[in-house]
């Protein structure tokens, strides 16, 4: 996935059209967790801590585990609220200004992603991160399960950045990052780092990964002597940022949805734990 078919067409590249694997099932039930995300309310791991604070119900019941199984005719409520009716599901593009945090809440009070969103958008969870000094491509998702997913290393999909360093990058040092690089004592995957253009002290370079820790490709950067001043994703998987303007969000077409996500696309089945309303 090198080349962009213009804003927000996917890629048809062959690495970049690996698709995650199908989503579990089981004919007992969902995770309670599972359920709680796939309805749009919060993250897997944020209903998992909602489990654990005694906010999640579950016919009448408090819920002690995530790996509780929650069936069709079973009633969920969270904060003793029935679950939504499950929607369909439906994936966004947002173009991230550098400046933002990707958080509900902010305790130092900078403003947030979900600020920004416009009014008449429902409720939405992030698939990854970008930090507050990085911008561009971010997808969002009403289905937290399907964000889980896509987040998953072992989905496959490529995420490409354009970086800005200041220095001179080594071409040797840089191809040499698709070995992997260990940084006090952390192992850090496959990196491909292609020098774009050098502009007097600033270079630009074209940086993709599969896996994206936290601060990664910043990290990285720096242990080699080229601190990062600027970077911007482009793509994530087969999604491109194209000509998305900064704090515009843009939702991506069911049809394509369905096709880029293949026999993992979630399908809108009766809602398990939805009251009888």
């Amino acid at each position: 996935m090198t080349e962009s078919r213009g804003p927000g067409r996917p890629s048809r590249s062959p690495r970049a059209a690996a698709r995650p694997a199908a989503p579990e099932t089981n004919p007992a039930g969902e995770r309670i967790a599972k359920v709680i995300a796939r309805a749009g309310v919060c993250s897997r791991r944020e209903a998992e801590s909602l489990i654990a604070e005694g906010r999640v119900v579950l016919n009448g019941r408090p819920v002690s585990t995530p790996a509780t199984l929650v069936g069709a005719s079973d009633t969920v409520q969270v904060d003793g609220k029935p679950l939504p009716a499950r929607q369909p599901t439906r994936l966004w593009r947002y173009h991230k200004p550098a400046g933002i945090v990707t958080t509900n809440h902010d305790p130092q009070g900078r403003p947030t992603l979900f600020e920004r969103l416009p009014a008449d958008m429902p409720r939405v969870v992030k698939v990854g991160r970008l930090d507050l000094d990085s911008e561009g491509l971010l997808l969002l998702t009403n289905d937290g399960a399907l964000a889980r997913q896509l987040e998953l290393p072992t989905q496959g999909w490529l995420r490409r950045y354009r970086v800005r360093v200041y220095g001179t990058p080594d071409p040797v040092r840089l191809a040499a990052l698709e070995e992997g690089i260990t940084i006090d004592g952390e192992r850090f995957g496959s990196i491909r780092a292609v020098l774009e253009r050098q502009q007097a002290s600033n270079a630009w370079l074209a940086v993709s990964l599969r896996e994206g820790r936290n601060r990664e490709i910043r990290r990285v950067m720096e242990h080699l002597g080229l601190p990062v001043s600027r970077l911007i994703r482009v793509a994530y998987g087969p999604f491109q940022l194209g000509q998305l303007a900064p704090g515009a969000v843009e939702e991506v077409p069911g049809k394509i949805l369905r096709e880029q996500l293949g026999k993992a696309a979630p399908a809108a089945p009766r809602r398990p734990g939805r009251s009888g309303s």
